[in-house]
């Protein structure tokens, strides 16, 4: 019934609008799978805002765009001209329901946050998450009430990290859901260490979590302490199995080993060594530790075709039986259990989705169309968990399997051709050969969103995925799950033991990689609108089938390259102005000495495109000493008592911590960082000053020096904007 509208513009002649409109209309199949597209476009909106928005402005665009689409459907029935309307509703429509599920999401865990240090104070709660660790346990906790913090403002979750030290009072051992008290001392959740970096605080908003903090003596359970009603002590009950099992598998498995397969099995990766995980990211293998589509494929793959395997073994129950579905059913059920049992994290719960459909058509003898299942799972993920959008996971996860699907639609007909009949040597070479594509497709779709993330560009992850893979395909997995089958009785050291010699394996090929010279780089974060348009590029690649994708490839190309058109900064000073770093010619950064914080350090290092970290505790006075002199040869960074002066190009930087400093730096000075109050002492001269009150309100501040003298600076609190988060206006 709609091959009208297409016939209409065949005969109508030719032109570039018409021939975008006869290429839009002969992928007519296509357009449900632009409706997760929409949706989360209306998430990174709602984002993107600098402000709040008013909550009636989606629902009243939703509710105009179903009646605007609604009419123009009627007339694509009657007269097959209404495809403008039902466009137009979709453009309105999808990104309107996005941004109305963001908004109630907000608005279903806006609660108050802590807005200053505090402590220490005695909290009480119920504990709701256990996280451990090599440093010891982060719990999440419910408040039920915090000394010297009225109830209005009080957090409706908080964080707390509990050394090793501080074991439980009289040797206990708390479950979720229990009520305990804790002597903490508590902060509100960091902002970003940079402008445009990482919002931990807006994370923290998403999870109800309202500050952070350690304990400063060991937690005490509270009187009244069991869980009450029936979904807390599921929940209960599922943390704690989780935390049962990751207890045996280290226990079982001490070391590396044991904390990748206590990642594998439970989710939690805080018993992984800083050095392997190192060792994987630098060799493009950190994927294989965050629970996805190929754990859970696994997990599901080899309880089909194993329960299949053993049913058929009886000819009367396999020529009687629908095997085949009991053997999806219980699939599908030990997937779920392995979802639940991992922490359910955006990847495992679109990778579940997936999995369900897929056996769920099994089991009603109905085919699945593969690109249809990650829409829906998107749609599904977007509509539940709208600020997963912002996250690495979400993101790297769905272009993973989103470019899969559309490599192995392109390449379906070539490798039918090569699987025919052959013997062994060819069938290892096909499945060499689908590793290799397979790696590679993933590798390329998630790196734009690794290198924007995590700023790093694993050059020999292709080579270590291929030996990474089928061990983990064909060794750890299936050992993992033989581990769940024989925990119940005591026995799961049998599988462990060998699936610790594959992990082993697995860490000898990343520490190798990452061994060889160049095996990762560091480069510059890509601006905000150059993601937008590898991602917008990208879509447009693997969601259309006619030539027309191609242009997809120009858009990724302008977005990647984005990095040349936003230089790292000149100069970058910290929020508390306790640290500040002064990048040289050869496009290095200097710090101001050891004070400030390491993970902020870290973080300007990485987003400059700079690898290597910051080491750890305090230097002699002779290394700092040794540290400042080598500055000062570079001619980049000189201090004293009195403040620092930084040289960038032909610029000069005071920064003053002494008011003796005032009257001679200013006089020089292009930019002056006042530590001290100026009250009493007027600085003159500098083209721009930036005092300790702008420091503490902004947060740290990134300046560049233009061109003709003018300086440019941007800060954390401009970038995110008056948003609850933010110390903005509650609701």
């Amino acid at each position: 019934m709609y091959a009208e509208p297409e016939a209409r513009l065949e005969s109508r002649g030719g032109g570039p609008v018409r021939w975008l409109a006869r290429a839009f209309a002969a992928e007519r199949e296509r357009w449900p799978l632009w409706v997760p597209v929409g949706i989360g476009g209306g998430v990174a909106g709602y984002f993107v805002l600098p402000f709040e928005p008013a909550a009636a402005w989606a629902p009243a665009l939703l509710i105009a765009a179903l009646c605007l689409g609604c009419i123009g459907y009627r007339r694509l029935r009657k007269s097959g001209r209404g495809e403008a309307m039902v466009i137009v509703a979709f453009l309105l429509g999808a990104p309107a329901l996005g941004f109305t599920a963001i908004e109630v999401e907000s608005y279903r865990l806006a609660a108050p946050v802590l807005d200053a240090r505090l402590g220490p104070v005695l909290v009480r709660g119920r504990i709701v998450a256990q996280e451990p660790g090599i440093k010891g346990v982060r719990l999440t906790v419910a408040v039920s009430a915090i000394d010297r913090l009225a109830p209005a403002r009080e957090p409706a979750r908080v964080r707390i990290r509990v050394r090793p030290s501080l074991a439980p009072v009289g040797g206990q051992t708390f479950t979720n859901g229990t009520e305990i008290r804790v002597l903490a001392i508590l902060m509100p959740p960091p902002p970003p260490a940079v402008p445009g970096g990482f919002d931990f605080a807006r994370s923290a908003w998403f999870k109800g979590i309202g500050a952070v903090g350690f304990a400063v003596r060991a937690p005490e359970l509270a009187q009244g302490g069991a869980p009450s009603g029936w979904l807390a002590a599921l929940r209960g009950a599922i943390g704690d199995l989780r935390a049962t099992l990751f207890r045996r598998i280290t226990q079982a498995l001490p070391g590396a080993a044991g904390g990748i397969a206590a990642a594998l099995m439970t989710g939690e990766r805080g018993r992984i060594p800083e050095d392997t995980m190192e060792a994987m990211r630098a060799a493009g293998l950190a994927h294989l530790l965050a629970i996805s589509g190929l754990h859970v494929g696994l997990v599901t793959g080899i309880l089909f075709f194993g329960l299949r395997a053993l049913l058929a073994l009886s000819p009367w129950v396999a020529l009687n039986w629908p095997i085949k579905k009991w053997a999806a059913a219980a699939a599908l059920a030990g997937a779920f259990g392995y979802m639940l049992l991992t922490g359910a994290t955006v990847p495992t719960q679109r990778a579940f989705l997936m999995v369900a459909l897929v056996l769920g058509a099994v089991m009603l003898d109905r085919s699945a169309l593969s690109m249809r299942l990650v829409a829906f799972a998107a749609v599904v993920v977007l509509l539940i968990a709208p600020n997963s959008i912002t996250g690495p996971s979400f993101q790297m996860s769905f272009a993973a399997v989103a470019a899969l699907i559309a490599g192995f639609e392109v390449l379906r007909r070539p490798l039918s051709r090569l699987s025919g009949e052959g013997g062994l040597g060819r069938r290892a070479l096909i499945y060499v050969a689908g590793v290799l594509i397979t790696t590679l497709i993933a590798g390329l779709a998630t790196a734009p969103f690794a290198l924007y993330h995590f700023n790093r560009l694993a050059v020999f992850g292709l080579a270590a995925n291929l030996g990474a893979v089928p061990l983990t395909a064909f060794w750890i997995m299936p050992f993992a799950t033989l581990a769940y089958l024989l925990m119940p009785l005591g026995l799961e050291e049998i599988a462990l033991k060998p699936m610790a010699w594959g992990i082993e394996a697995v860490i000898a090929i990343a520490e190798n990689i990452s061994a060889s010279p160049g095996a990762s780089y560091y480069l510059p974060t890509m601006p905000l609108w150059g993601l937008g348009l590898v991602t917008m590029g990208g879509l447009w690649l693997v969601l259309w089938r006619r030539p027309w994708r191609l242009a997809g490839l120009g858009a990724m190309g302008v977005g990647l390259l984005s990095f040349l058109a936003a230089p790292a900064p000149d100069l970058l000073i910290a929020g508390d102005g306790r640290s500040f770093a002064v990048r040289k010619a050869d496009g290095s950064l200097v710090f101001s000495g050891t004070r400030g914080s390491r993970f902020q350090k870290n973080m300007w290092l990485k987003r400059s495109g700079l690898a290597g970290n910051v080491p750890r505790g305090r230097r002699s006075k002779r290394e700092r000493a040794e540290a400042s002199l080598a500055a000062a040869k570079g001619g980049v960074l000189r201090c004293d008592s009195l403040g620092c002066i930084a040289h960038v190009g032909d610029r000069v930087v005071s920064v003053i911590s002494n008011p003796g400093a005032v009257a001679e730096d200013c006089a020089r000075a292009h930019l002056v960082i006042a530590l001290t109050s100026l009250y009493r002492f007027p600085c003159r001269g500098p083209g721009r000053i930036i005092t300790r009150r702008e420091l503490s309100r902004e947060g740290t501040h990134a300046v560049w020096f233009e061109d003709g003298g003018g300086i440019r600076v941007e800060t954390v609190a401009a970038g995110r904007g008056v948003r609850p988060w933010t110390g903005g206006r509650m609701r």
